[in-house]
């Protein structure tokens, strides 16, 4: 009596066993055909967001470029004025009221270069976090 209440809980365990196993079999065989359709989706959606990602990255490094040359522009000023300077007295505080002018508009605009490069990084994380 023991040995038949032993087989018939084997034979049940190996039956749920079988089971569970064409079960799984089943579930794998659906999701790879849904992951083999969506792949080409993937690719495709995966394509445009890269397009789109480095249009964007241009922008960025098109004003990082314009707020760079703007500063190297203040700067020369600033070298031209220095070289010129020391005419006469009021030509002088002509000069030096140009000088820190430009100074301060030289100031402005490597801060706003620094802020540019933080946004440019943000927004390379972002895009890289967008991808993952």
């Amino acid at each position: 009596m023991g040995r038949t209440k032993r087989r018939q809980i084997l034979i049940a365990l190996g039956l749920v066993m079988f089971m569970g196993i064409a079960v799984y079999l089943r579930l794998w065989t659906i999701d790879y055909r849904i992951s083999s359709n969506d792949s080409e989706l993937l690719r495709r959606e995966f394509d445009l967001a890269n397009r789109e990602a480095m249009d964007e990255s241009a922008e960025w490094r098109r004003r990082y470029d314009l707020e760079a040359e703007k500063a190297a522009k203040c700067s020369r000023e600033l070298e031209e004025i220095k070289k010129s300077r020391g005419a006469t007295t009021k030509v002088s505080a002509v000069l030096n009221r140009n000088m820190e002018m430009l100074q301060k508009e030289n100031m402005d605009l490597l801060e706003r270069v620094e802020s540019l490069k933080q946004e440019l990084e943000a927004e390379k994380l972002k895009c890289s976090m967008r991808h993952m």
